[in-house]
Order: C-alpha cells, then sequence, then structure tokens
C-alpha cells in the first residue's frame, strides 16, 4: 500500500505540473490570438509527439518529455535589414512576399540568418498583418507576460487557500526564562538530528551538567537569564568554553557545569545557512501559533518569497555546481539546495505515503510544493534574458522606449528591435539551462533529497 501512496503522491505532482505548464502557454497563446497574431502550435513537453489535433489554424498536442511547454506565434523574428533579404516580390494577388537568406559569413551571423529564414518559411503572405513583431510594444509585453503572471496567479490562489484555511503554523517558545521541554542525550550533526544516540556518540554538554526536562534555567555563566533567545545568544558565543549554568527543579536551585561544543547550526529560525556555533543540547518549553490571513496577507508572504527566490536564483548556478560535486561524491547534497521536478516528484512520493502524516497536512504540503514551483517558474521566467519570456519582454519595453525618445528627439521611427541579434545570448543561456537541468535530474536520481522525518 506504501508503494501506491508513493505513486499517486509522484502522479499528482507530475499531474499539477503539467496543468501548470498548460496553463502557462495558454497565457501566452489567449492574449497572442486576441491581438490577432497568429498560432499555429501549442504544445506540453518536448520531443516526439504522443498526440495532437488540428484545431483551426493551431495544432494543439502532448509531446514525450513531460519539463516544458511551447506556443508557436508566427513572425517572432522580424526579416531584418534589406541587405538579409534574397527576394522581396508581390505574388498574384498583390501581397509582398519576402524571403530571406540561409547562410551567410560567420558563426554568429549564420546562426542569426538560418534562425530568421527558418522563422520566415512559416509566414505565408496572407500572415503579413499577423506577425507578432508587427504587434504595438505593449502588446508584446502582454503577450509575453501572460505566461509567467499565470504562474505566479496558481501560486497566489494556492497560496491563500492554505493561509485562509489551514494557516501558517510555527512555534513560539513560552515568554520568560526558559523552561527546558527536551535535553539532548548526545550531540549529533544538524542533518541527523531525529535519529537515536549510539554509543559511539559523544553525550551532550546539557546532559552532562544534569539538565532535565521541566527545570528552568536562571543564569549562564553568571549572567541573569530571561529569555530563551537571550540564553542562545550565550550559547552560541560560547563556542566550546566551560559553562556554569544555574537552574531550578521543584523550587529548589542549583547548579551544573560543563563545556559547551560547536556544532554547524542554523543562523536563525528563518535561516538554514549553517554557522559554526556553541551547543548545549536543550530546547525551550514552546507552543503551535497558527496564523491565518486573505488575500493582502498572502501578497504579503508572496513578497517575502520572492525575495528569498530571487536570492536563490542569484546563486544557482553555484547550487548546481554543488549538486554536480555531490554526484561524484566530493561533498554531501545541501538538503536546502535546489531539486528538478524529479526530486519535486519524489518528495511528494515520500510525503503522500508517509505513516505518520495526518491526510490533511499531507494535502497541504502537496498544495505548498505546487505552488512554491509555480513560484519559482514564474519568476524565473522574468529573467530578462532570453529565450526566457524576460528576454522578450525586455526587447519589447526596449523598442517603446528608444521609439518614444526618437519621438521626443523629433528623430524618425528607428523600427522594430531585432531580437534575433540575441540570438546567440539565447543560445548560450539555453545550454546553461540544460546542463543545469541534467545535473539537477541527475541528482535526484543518484543522491536524492528525502523528506524530513
Amino acid at each position: 500500500m506504501t508503494a501506491l501512496f508513493y505513486l499517486l503522491g509522484v502522479v499528482l505532482f507530475v499531474a499539477a505540473i503539467l496543468v501548470s505548464i498548460g496553463l502557462h502557454e495558454l497565457g501566452h497563446m489567449i492574449p497572442a490570438k486576441r491581438f490577432g497574431g497568429k498560432v499555429t502550435q501549442y504544445f506540453i513537453g518536448f520531443g516526439p509527439t504522443v498526440w495532437s489535433k488540428q484545431v483551426g489554424e493551431t495544432e494543439y498536442g502532448v509531446k514525450a518529455i513531460p519539463l516544458g511547454g511551447y506556443v508557436k506565434i508566427v513572425g517572432m523574428l522580424p526579416p531584418g535589414a534589406d541587405q538579409l533579404a534574397d527576394e522581396v516580390s508581390v505574388d498574384a494577388d498583390g501581397n509582398t512576399v519576402t524571403r530571406v537568406r540561409k547562410s551567410n559569413t560567420g558563426m554568429f551571423t549564420q546562426l542569426i540568418s538560418d534562425a530568421r529564414a527558418a522563422e520566415w518559411e512559416l509566414v505565408k503572405p496572407e500572415d503579413n498583418d499577423r506577425l507578432f513583431y508587427k504587434m504595438a510594444s505593449w502588446k508584446k509585453v502582454v503577450v509575453m507576460a501572460g505566461g509567467p503572471t499565470v504562474n505566479l496567479l496558481i501560486a497566489f490562489f494556492i497560496f491563500w487557500g492554505v493561509f485562509a484555511t489551514y494557516g501558517q503554523k510555527s512555534v513560539e517558545v513560552e515568554p520568560g526564562q526558559p523552561v527546558v521541554s527536551s535535553v539532548n542525550r548526545c550531540v549529533l550533526a544538524f542533518e541527523d538530528e531525529g535519529r537515536k544516540c549510539t554509543a559511539e556518540d559523544p553525550a551532550a554538554p546539557a546532559y552532562e551538567a544534569g539538565l532535565r526536562p521541566g527545570d528552568t534555567i536562571t543564569t549562564f555563566n553568571g549572567t541573569a537569564v530571561t529569555s530563551w533567545d537571550q540564553l542562545r545568544d550565550l550559547i552560541r558565543g560560547n563556542d566550546d568554553g566551560d559553562a556554569v549554568i544555574g537552574y531550578t527543579r521543584d523550587g529548589q536551585a542549583l547548579t551544573g557545569t560543563t563545556s559547551t561544543t560547536v556544532q554547524p547550526r542554523p543562523t536563525s529560525e528563518t535561516d538554514d545557512t549553517l554557522r559554526k556555533v556553541g551547543f548545549l543540547g536543550v530546547s525551550p518549553e514552546s507552543r503551535i501559533v497558527t496564523e491565518t490571513g486573505g488575500p493582502i496577507y498572502t501578497l504579503d508572504q508572496m513578497g517575502t518569497m520572492t525575495v528569498e527566490t530571487v536570492k536563490a536564483l542569484g546563486t544557482l548556478p553555484v547550487k548546481v555546481w554543488d549538486v554536480a560535486q555531490a554526484i561524484v561524491g566530493l561533498e554531501e547534497r545541501d538538503p536546502t539546495g535546489p531539486v528538478s521536478i524529479v526530486g519535486g516528484g519524489r518528495i511528494a512520493g515520500e510525503t503522500v505515503s508517509h505513516e505518520e502524516f495526518p491526510v490533511t497536512e499531507k494535502a497541504v504540503f502537496l498544495l505548498m510544493l505546487i505552488a512554491g514551483f509555480n513560484l519559482f517558474i514564474g519568476l524565473f521566467n522574468f529573467i530578462p534574458l532570453l529565450p526566457l519570456d524576460g528576454g522578450h519582454i525586455a526587447s519589447a519595453l526596449w523598442e517603446a522606449a528608444r521609439r518614444r525618445l526618437a519621438r521626443l528627439r523629433g528623430r524618425p521611427d528607428p523600427g522594430y528591435v531585432d531580437a534575433a541579434k540575441l540570438l546567440p545570448v539565447a543560445y548560450v543561456v539555453a545550454s546553461a539551462m540544460l546542463v543545469m537541468g541534467v545535473v539537477l535530474i541527475v541528482g535526484d536520481l543518484v543522491v536524492p533529497l528525502h523528506l524530513e522525518s
């Protein structure tokens, strides 16, 4: 039954991501058609076609590799300068026909001209007024921003639903002098917390000092303790020094002596970055606090998530490199590092099959996982580099800006921005994305991350 539930979790996650991809592409296709553009293909996935159906001028279908999707909008690239055209003629109906040559000198120049030629092979004379590059700049922005905006909306509505009903649960330490809730019997690495102590594990300093659950800590090395935050700072700043701990038990004042030990621990409650600090081995009494909220609360939370995601995007190449090193055994894989859709599916499967998780918590975890992926996909696609949507948005905004500047200066219209000139950048970015994607998938297969118990 556990294997069946695991499979169910994987299927639910993958299906949700595929639906998200499909909606992302609809976010491009619907405004493109509304603005008169010609969309010839709408596909989920890449590679060989599994199924397709022609409806009007658009072919809808599914491809074999479910790692993305695309819509084909005719006329993304302009024909270029007149010298790039082999022939500009008029057909029997009076339509202008432009033929673009397929080769040129220089590697990058040839790549650009070949891409332009391939683009214009799909353009028919009657499409002249429906080409994407001829749309108003603001329409281009709407079309290209439509996809990632849909992902952000999916994330918003999922987060809103969870925050408004289940809420966000956090641990809040009881105020006042810290009352000990639990005492570690041994010192374990942060990533090993939760497992049982063995004879080889060193005793925890707090246990050596005689502290037990229910004790109230009153002093640390002669400093009066008034809160858990203060005690934690004192312990962390003590490194591996001697520690004299004053505490009360059943109204009786007692003293324990030990030495704290240096251990890598999270920087704070909200920052999982590990830093070597003094460690005692006690946890304070705390309570679970549930915070709920509506759309404004959700937007506020997503704002915080966006800042953290942007920071993560800035270090993504480094994080992927760390995964590559973990694959070949040079280091341990960072449990807070990035995962691919394969890793996400594995975590979803482990969540659904986990026997100790209530059904409600399983559902909430899956929803938050799906929302998190959509938030990441949406923000990632807004990066202003081709072939990402943000690259096309940046081109359209630059086109609008330079046309407006030309009007203000009384100069001629500079014309359309030729996105084809940025194709070498697009090829480099696409290659980097492919490499990072492969590394993450291999990492999720060879050194996978697992759900924390």
